[in-house]
């Protein structure tokens, strides 16, 4: 399956080395962003900050792209993308830039090129609400969180 689109992509300055998002397998969905700091960042436990990513993007109208955590990060550290997942429009043109939280016990620190969190391409559907009345009815009904148990 080669289903695939353009995605224009400009460095900002000061990012010239760092590479662009790459997949790093060939069945990945997503594509590793990487830090663009100049000195090392560290997260406490417990804290958040906002780590620039080097790139801006140009999406097709009709996409969007998600920021997601690195499972790596998460399972090892307790690193985490706080707002996930992040919502890129496609008609958003600034830098992109993580939200990473430190949910680790650890200070953790982050360099410049170290690979944060992944980007995911997806299509959007975009919905029309209509003012009803009534909704069908179902068997779950108006059942809501746990109502089939732990």
């Amino acid at each position: 399956m080669d289903d695939k689109i353009k995605v224009f992509v400009c460095k900002v300055d000061g990012a010239e080395d760092l590479p662009l998002p790459e997949y790093m397998s060939q069945g990945a969905a997503g594509m590793d962003l990487v830090a663009n700091i100049t000195e090392t960042v560290y997260l406490n436990s417990g804290e958040f900050k906002m780590i620039p990513c080097g790139i801006k993007i140009e999406l097709p109208q009709g996409f969007e792209a998600q920021v997601r955590p690195r499972s790596g990060l998460a399972a090892k550290h307790g690193i985490t993308v706080l707002n996930s997942p992040g919502t890129i429009d496609c008609d958003f043109r600034g830098e992109i830039q993580v939200i990473l939280i430190n949910h680790g016990k650890d200070r953790f620190a982050i360099k410049r090129g170290d690979r944060i969190a992944q980007l995911v391409i997806g299509r959007v559907i975009r919905a029309e609400f209509c003012l009803s009345e009534d909704l069908l009815k179902t068997d779950r009904g108006e059942g809501g969180f746990g109502h089939t148990g732990v």
